[in-house]
């Protein structure tokens, strides 16, 4: 049964509406249709989506005359982090379906919240962990799923390093300069983390201000470490290490590097999604092959151990599978017009704002926390 495209608002048209929401919506006409979008202060008559894309919608000043608009059906939470508790609260019980940019919320507190209003109306409540869909994660993925007798495989995992690092010495005109970066970027790490491999016994972290250009309170690099204790996933202590510097001279930065007893993975350079959503001129791009394919400049390269002990053999790892941010705007559809089970459950990310939490504390007090079993 062919089912109507969801009527939907865009909150904010800032670079998460108009880079990581809008370009996906218009680009699914069978499943989204851009009914409205949040803009304050349009500039002029067709706002900055028809400035971008060409396209005439709605415009509402405020989330009120959004929740208060009949037609829409799903809203979409691109505002600053701490909007979106409020504004996904406010969607919710005006019965309409949310997906909320990361971090979902600013505590594990309010997240239980609008889970459980999303739950009492029979709501989808999404959040928007795109990262699971970048190339290169996808090329992880595929290199641990090897079973161990593969030439490729890495053996028992040892350690998990990911990175987020940048150069930028000054600020920007952005209210994500004063977010930090253990919810911005972490919120990604975390994610991406949590999802390969389960809930940590322990976490440690250092978060710092390092070039001390804003609040002093805001952090600008974290480092932090989840340990795994030797058990049924891992026979080993494993240890995940998730760093973001924005002091780092490198070029391609380092994304990952993981070691395991009979091999070590290492990749350099991002996702090219972003840098395509942000350059293209027509949301059709999206559909064509080109789109989400890294170049082989910056494919990941496999080190194995031979049996001698002594010799190592390289091999490169592509990643052949492109960056697919737009299978979670389909997996949002389904869920919503057919019951289908979320790729990113609200669970899964409101734990990673329970580790956020946790990280924050562990560097205030200047040690290793334990993480509860659930």
């Amino acid at each position: 049964m062919a089912h109507s495209p969801i009527k939907t608002c865009v909150l904010g048209v800032g670079l998460a509406g108009l880079t990581f929401h809008v370009p996906f919506v218009l680009a699914l006409p069978e499943l989204f249709t851009l009914t409205a979008v949040l803009e304050r202060n349009p500039q002029n008559p067709g706002g900055k989506v028809q400035q971008r894309f060409g396209v005439t919608t709605k415009i509402h000043r405020t989330v009120e005359e959004v929740v208060n608009d009949p037609e829409i059906e799903l809203v979409i939470v691109g505002t600053p982090n701490d909007t979106h508790y409020p504004f996904a609260k406010a969607a919710l019980e005006a019965g309409k379906h949310v997906l909320v940019d990361k971090p979902v919320t600013e505590t594990v507190k309010e997240a239980n919240e609008l889970a459980a209003i999303a739950k009492a109306k029979g709501l989808v409540l999404y959040g928007y962990q795109n990262r699971r869909w970048d190339s290169d994660h996808l090329a992880l993925k595929r290199l641990l799923s090897l079973p161990s007798s593969s030439p490729l495989s890495l053996g028992n995992l040892l350690e998990f390093e990911s990175h987020y690092d940048r150069y930028r010495a000054g600020i920007r005109s952005s209210w994500k300069d004063s977010a930090g970066a253990v919810y911005d970027l972490g919120s990604h790490l975390l994610d991406q983390a949590l999802k390969l491999f389960g809930r940590p016994a322990q976490i440690t972290a250092f978060i710092q201000n390092i070039r001390g250009v804003t609040k002093p309170e805001v952090d600008d690099i974290f480092t932090i470490y989840l340990h795994h204790n030797p058990g049924t996933l891992f026979p080993n202590q494993f240890t995940v290490l998730l760093r973001s510097h924005i002091l780092s001279v490198k070029s391609p930065q380092l994304r990952y590097a993981v070691r395991g007893t009979k091999g070590m993975f290492t990749k350099y350079g991002l996702d090219t999604q972003e840098e395509q959503l942000k350059a293209m001129s027509s949301v059709s791009s999206i559909l064509e092959p080109s789109y989400g394919l890294e170049p082989e400049s910056i494919y990941g390269i496999v080190e194995n151990i031979a049996d001698d002990g002594v010799t190592i053999t390289q091999t490169t790892w592509p990643s052949d599978a492109p960056g697919q941010y737009i299978g979670l705007f389909k997996n949002l559809a389904g869920a919503i017009r057919n019951n289908e089970e979320l790729e990113v459950k609200w669970a899964e990310t409101t734990q990673v704002i329970e580790m956020i939490e946790l990280a924050y504390k562990s560097s205030a007090a200047g040690r290793t926390l334990e993480v509860s079993k659930v």
